[in-house]
């Protein structure tokens, strides 16, 4: 549903629902003491490690860039001992894994970009899906910026830019690697930069001379010279930024090669640690100096056997029945994970799972015998951050009919099974006030910020990595990782191909401004 249609809305949920049978009329009302009863003494039956908490987008509505919710599911799944998973699996989890590889994980901010890039290479970023960074680029455009749309569609930024090159879903690691070889092979990569700064540069230039231009156009579809060009415009450009795709192109089988590719073409060309370069805004990044404290309490979890966070290997638990009581929050698990065939076969063997949502969604009508229902952004006081600014979300209407916050779900289920430290503080606003309690922030709290108008700065620099200083275990950029050798993955940036299918065509959606309607 669209933002406005969820207040008053006749379908949303008001009321705690329950089945003893998963049929569509088994549902019946129940009191909040009923289903909390129900739920803890289920979770309690099948023991800690087989219970798991999966929640998704939908609880970040007031918290995206804080994720309190997150932080407080995490430190409940802690104290309690049982299995906890992060929403970053299906999202840029493959991503950031891809560019932590190689080393560049912060971002200059969307600020910077306006005002200093002189060449923006928007690959997989369409930024009608990030409206605040659109007039940003608006605005380096009005500059006189070139604007470079790398994508698998037209998307609405390719209208925006100078220059659109289409390619093959999942060869944006091709593309990368056949722009690395014509930077090298012509001289023009940042020889200071590269001798002081990076690792390994021999062997990617060794590594590269195979993948020409001609090979990336037979894998990406992309005009031989068209490659040959944009690898020597963003080469000779000063400064160049490149934002990537936020989640989607790396949700494939090699989601994470792309990611590890296209971050070593700053380093290459010394656009690190410069304004107007390196990697722009992106979801899911950070500024340098970007931070918060954290409540998640990791000294307190157990040890146990705990299920990785991988779809694969959550939807093979709930298969083999390790997972027998499911929570989940601010999820349409089905629409969401990857083979929703078989995650259907594993929550029909699930003897509990539970769905907190604003509306009965299709995992919940299917799968959950408890459903929960969730208050909205605009029923509980929250806060979000993005790269630059915090901004408190206040509390403007009662919650309607019986409707919960996360927050008082997890107290009462603490309750319940004899977490006494869980919630240490006297309000809501603790945690809040807690999370916020950090250098970048300036220490604010609700009240601080509520004060304000609610807005505060952070106190961060809208360049990356300014000191030059990688979270890698070298300090430095790795063309060559050691890291990745060590988890028996190839430590130089490859392409491999997507495995076949059977199917003749393959179906790519983006979104628009218009379709923000649900949550995964």
């Amino acid at each position: 549903h669209a933002s406005r249609e969820i207040i008053g809305n006749a379908r949303r949920l008001l009321r705690p629902l329950v089945r003893s049978h998963r049929a569509a009329d088994a549902w019946r009302e129940a009191s909040w003491d009923e289903v909390l009863d129900l739920i803890a003494g289920r979770m309690q039956a099948a023991g800690r490690e087989a219970v798991g908490i999966w929640f998704g987008h939908g609880l970040f509505a007031n918290d995206y860039g804080t994720r309190i919710h997150a932080q407080l599911l995490r430190r409940f799944a802690n104290f309690y001992g049982c299995q906890w998973w992060s929403p970053t699996m299906i999202c840029w989890g493959l991503g950031a894994f891809g560019v932590g590889l190689t080393g560049a994980l912060e971002t200059n901010t969307k600020e910077d970009m306006g005002a200093h890039a002189a060449l923006i290479l928007l690959w997989g970023a369409n930024l009608a899906s990030q409206p605040n960074t659109g007039r940003h680029l608006a605005a380096a455009k009005r500059r006189g910026a070139h604007i470079v749309t790398i994508d698998v569609r037209e998307t609405e930024a390719a209208a925006q830019s100078d220059e659109v090159l289409l390619l093959r879903p999942g060869t944006d690691a091709a593309l990368a690697l056949g722009m690395m070889h014509v930077i090298v092979a012509e001289g023009l990569y940042d020889r200071e930069f590269v001798a002081r700064r990076t690792v390994g540069f021999d062997r990617l230039a060794a590594h590269v001379r195979e993948h020409t231009p001609e090979w990336a156009a037979a894998v990406t579809g992309i005009p031989v010279e068209r490659i040959g060009a944009l690898a020597r415009r963003y080469a000779t450009t000063r400064p160049a930024m490149i934002l990537l795709g936020g989640s989607s192109m790396h949700k494939g089988a090699n989601g994470w090669q792309g990611g590890r590719a296209v971050a070593c073409l700053p380093a290459l060309t010394g656009n690190l640690g410069v304004p107007g370069g390196g990697l722009g805004p992106r979801h899911g990044s950070a500024a340098h100096g970007q931070a918060l404290a954290s409540v998640v309490a990791l000294d307190r979890r157990p040890p146990g056997d705990y299920v990785p966070n991988q779809m694969a290997r959550v939807t093979e638990a709930l298969l083999e029945r390790r997972v027998r009581a499911l929570l989940l929050l601010g999820t349409d698990m089905l629409s969401s994970f990857a083979d929703a065939g078989r995650v259907a076969e594993g929550l029909a063997l699930t003897d509990l799972v539970v769905s907190y949502d604003l509306f009965l969604n299709d995992t919940a009508r299917q799968c959950a015998d408890v459903v929960l229902p969730a208050t909205s952004w605009l029923e509980e006081t929250g806060c979000k951050s993005t790269n630059t600014h915090l901004y408190l979300m206040p509390q403007v209407l009662e919650p309607p009919g019986e409707t919960r916050s996360v927050t008082w779900i997890l107290r009462e289920l603490a309750r319940r099974l004899g977490l006494a430290e869980f919630f240490p503080w006297q309000s809501d606003e603790g945690p809040i006030d807690a999370i916020l309690d950090h250098p970048s922030t300036g220490h604010a709290t609700v009240a601080a910020l509520r004060a304000e108008g609610g807005i505060r700065a952070l106190r961060i620099s809208h360049v990356a990595h300014p000191d030059l200083k990688f979270p890698t275990p070298s300090g430095k950029v790795e063309f060559y990782s050691e890291r990745a050798q060590s988890l028996q993955l190839p430590p130089l940036p490859v392409y491999e191909a997507l495995p076949a299918s059977p199917y003749p065509l393959a179906f790519r959606q983006g979104r628009t401004l218009t379709a923000f309607h649900g949550f995964y």
